[in-house]
């Protein structure tokens, strides 16, 4: 943004329009803590308007230019999230693309507030690029599991239920494939002090409560954790609050920037987060945000970790999942064959193929479905069938790979340890002009 110490609107307010006895109209609402796409007239969910929202963020479009940037200088065809606008907005992505380009360092940065036992597929979409970004660049990457503002947020968990759910996302996480030399997965509850915390008290002391309430939209009745943890969340975005991955020699270290991977709802902590940092003499984080995989029941909300018919478990039997998918997955088919074959199912609404945008690889086979379902040749059964068969595919995949780590595994991950990795190993090289 051209001017950041600006606040934007209160996002408890963001968009939204004021409910009158002539109208059921209530505008969409995407804060950290709240996700719908709004209401119509009608009273109808409507999906969230992504567009709308990077201009109200104050984000930058992922476009053409960029995608092509990034496959020059990285030498990898976009992940299909970029390819299909799933990846969709940034800040200061090129300065990362910089960075790269002339082989100095940087980090990936992104995280897990753990509210359930299993996580679900939409959970799942940040870090599978997030691992995809990693393999790409080679640099090291720290996920924080937000432990404490879980617990401090919900009236219903308490702090033994934020650390076992703390463990069994951790698992899950690691069964994503990341690379051990090049991850380190910490709990806030068991990993801050120190440098870390240190960088907390630099950020809190900056960051004025006006400023909390207007960014997060919180009142006199939030606790004052809840106030408190957008330091907390910021400090892992410094890399001098690793020591042990990056060293002790403060100038230099300050000078690494981050990457931060996550959907769009996450952007206002690092939007407080950026306005302060050049402040405390860091590079600003660098942020690269997806949308929300929807609920089944269709668009205009997100997956919920507590509400069961709501989403895809990682741990769902394939049974469960085709169960899930006929029941409940949201269609924009039809209501009768005849008319689906005269007039066709409508894509942007119909969930099985939203599901399989982000999880079927083949682009061509993704126009064929797109191009037959919406030209009537395709039924909704058969693209339900689809959606089921991918989805079974990859949970299964996960589930296989869960089952492999050990709390052996998952400790070595959340040891602070030296990582180890490489980052471009082919550099541009700058020369300086001669004086």
């Amino acid at each position: 943004m051209a001017n950041e110490a600006i606040q934007p609107p209160a996002l408890n307010s963001l968009s939204i329009d004021e409910k009158t006895p002539e109208t059921k109209a209530v505008g969409q609402i995407v804060t950290p803590f709240d996700v719908s796409g709004g209401v119509d007239e009608s009273g109808k969910l409507l999906p969230v308007d992504y567009e709308k929202l990077t201009r109200e963020f104050g984000a930058t479009p992922i476009n053409a230019a960029l995608l092509e940037r990034f496959e020059k200088v990285t030498g990898h065809r976009p992940h299909r999230f970029m390819r299909r606008s799933i990846v969709f907005s940034h800040r200061d992505l090129s300065k990362i693309l910089d960075k790269h380009e002339k082989g100095e360092p940087f980090f990936l940065y992104t995280g897990r507030g753990p509210s359930s036992d299993s996580m679900h597929v939409g959970h799942t979409v940040p870090f599978e690029f997030t691992k995809w970004l990693q393999d790409v660049f080679d640099v090291p990457l720290v996920i924080m599991m937000t432990d404490d503002e879980k617990f401090m947020h919900s009236q219903k968990i308490e702090i033994e239920d934020s650390k076992r759910y703390t463990k069994a996302n951790a698992k899950d996480i690691i069964a994503v494939g990341f690379d051990m030399k090049k991850t380190f997965i910490f709990s806030d509850f068991e990993f801050i002090g120190g440098a870390f915390y240190e960088n907390m008290c630099r950020m809190a002391k900056r960051i004025t409560i006006n400023q909390v309430k207007g960014t997060f939209g919180f009142n006199d009745s939030n606790n004052i954790g809840e106030f408190h943890f957008c330091a907390t969340q910021s400090a892992a975005a410094f890399s001098t609050s690793f020591p042990h991955i990056f060293g002790t020699e403060t100038k230099k270290v300050a000078s690494i920037p981050c990457l931060i991977p996550c959907a769009i709802d996450q952007d206002p902590y690092f939007r407080q987060c950026r306005e302060h940092a050049e402040k405390m003499k860091y590079k600003k984080p660098s942020l690269i945000h997806s949308i929300f995989l929807p609920a089944l029941q269709g668009p205009g909300s997100k997956m919920s970790a507590s509400v069961d018919s709501s989403a895809i478990f990682m741990s769902d039997t394939p049974n469960k999942i085709k169960n899930k998918i006929n029941k409940h997955a949201f269609s924009g088919g039809q209501d009768t064959a005849e008319l689906q074959r005269e007039l066709g199912g409508n894509t942007k609404n119909d969930i099985p193929f939203q599901y399989l945008t982000f999880f079927l690889e083949d682009d061509e086979e993704l126009e064929r479905i797109r191009a037959d379902y919406e030209g009537g040749k395709m039924m909704t059964g058969e693209i339900k069938q689809k959606c089921i068969a991918e989805l079974q595919k990859y949970v299964q995949g996960f589930q296989e790979r869960r089952a492999q780590v050990t709390d052996e595994i998952m400790a070595e991950y959340m040891r602070p340890r030296p990582l180890e990795w490489k980052g471009n190993p082919n550099p541009v090289v700058i020369e300086k002009a001669k004086k």
